[in-house]
């Protein structure tokens, strides 16, 4: 098989790719080691930053989530026992975030590569990329027990944290930057209707961090900070439901709507970055090149932001012959995503207990939500990033930056 474009991973990144691609006439095919249903099913992040909503409208995939997703103007804090909420609209100028599943987005995808005649392979498995060096890399692949191969000019490694395409980098080129985190999140899925009608973090003292998010109005997405020895059999429904209650104690009363619970697990948190994020004919994007913690609902946000990077440069090389947004891609991509992992990671130290704590560290944490809901100026820098950081603010040269810092400064 040959094709423009071999693409590792059916994820939001894969397929926001391929789809993009297939926009401008060139060709690529995803290759994926998981059925479509498992892909389809999987359950991860459902923020969705205005940047990230408009690029899939934009794009043709975005009629459903307009229709079904929930706009979200703000965003409240729970600390101290009361709830101080921020409003993320009136601070941002008027942006906002969308609720809307991951797994939707990848259903809406996969549906318009299908329609469109694209080529998923699903149930196959990528097991090398060879010659990456080269005009002609090729994927040696599995499918169904035999071994084949696909010839291209360009590879994205959209195959997340744990695919071959980050490893095919050498070793001596590739540089890892990682901080695992000592908690994890222990989260379900809930036939409840949601208590609140935005996200909630909560902070308790002395119990930690927990989260009330939803993904319908009769279902709830709920987590709550746990040590990264806990084991889930030792969660039964009945103690998580508590110990979210728990958390929520205070003067004004918040209480919990209980339901079946559908799904849950354990996710662990880490902070990881790899530079650069392409080698010769190889790029990466998503989790293949960075991971967040959830707290800010960064990570399928910063693969779609990835995407609309690789697509312009992608399409600049087959249509053009320039390598110019191609050599570009790394450096502009990285530029952004410190910034993401920055915030990400604020907002993980801010919110959760860490085993060296002190009881003057919570009470500066718990100091640290007071200011942030009660002064316009922090404020207003939590609302940039939450709704997302223009795409094109990475781009700008340090010059350009601080003349536009100045410009502000004198409105």
């Amino acid at each position: 098989m040959h094709t423009q474009v071999a693409i590792l991973g059916a994820g939001p990144a894969g397929l926001f790719l391929s789809h993009l691609l297939h926009l401008q006439g060139i060709d690529s095919i995803v290759i994926e080691s998981r059925s479509r249903e498992y892909v389809e099913g999987r359950l991860r992040a459902g923020v969705l930053e205005k940047g990230t909503v408009d690029a899939l409208v934009e794009s043709g995939v975005g009629e459903r989530l307009l229709r079904e997703g929930l706009r979200h103007k703000g965003i409240n804090f729970r600390f101290g026992g009361r709830t101080a909420p921020l409003d993320i609209r009136g601070l941002s100028g008027d942006k906002h975030v969308t609720v809307y599943g991951q797994q939707e987005v990848v259903k809406d995808l996969i549906a318009a590569r299908l329609a469109a005649g694209g080529k998923i392979l699903f149930n196959v498995e990528a097991k090398e990329i060879i010659g990456v060096e080269s005009a002609s890399p090729k994927i040696r692949i599995v499918s169904e027990g035999s071994e084949q191969e696909i010839s291209c000019e360009l590879v994205a490694g959209c195959d997340g944290f744990h695919g071959i395409s980050r490893p095919s980098i050498p070793a001596d080129i590739l540089k890892v930057y990682d901080r695992v985190y000592p908690f994890s999140w222990l989260g379900i899925l809930a036939e409840a209707p949601p208590i609140t009608d935005v996200v909630t973090n909560v902070y308790h003292q002395e119990r930690g961090f927990a989260l009330l998010s939803m993904r319908s109005r009769s279902l709830s997405r709920l987590y709550i900070q746990v040590p990264n020895e806990e084991k889930l059999e030792d969660w039964p429904d009945e103690r998580i439901w508590d110990e979210l209650d728990r958390r929520l104690e205070g003067k004004d009363e918040l209480k919990l709507i209980r339901g079946p619970i559908l799904q849950k697990g354990i996710t662990p948190m880490r902070s990881f970055v790899a530079e650069p994020m392409s080698y010769r004919r190889l790029f990466l994007a998503g989790d293949a090149a960075h991971i967040v913690p959830p707290t800010g609902a960064k990570g399928m946000n910063m693969a779609i932001a990835d995407i609309r990077v690789l697509a312009p440069a992608m399409t600049e090389f087959f249509k053009n012959k320039s390598t110019r947004l191609l050599d570009a891609y790394s450096d502009t991509c990285l530029r952004r995503v410190w910034k993401v992992e920055r915030f990400s990671w604020s907002v993980c130290s801010m919110t959760h207990n860490f085993p060296e704590d002190t009881p003057f560290d919570r009470r500066m944490r718990s100091a640290t939500l007071d200011y942030l809901t009660s002064s316009a100026a922090s404020g207003l820098t939590f609302a940039e990033n939450f709704v997302g950081l223009p795409l094109e603010e990475s781009l700008l040269g340090d010059d350009e930056r601080d003349a536009r810092i100045t410009m502000l400064k004198d409105q």
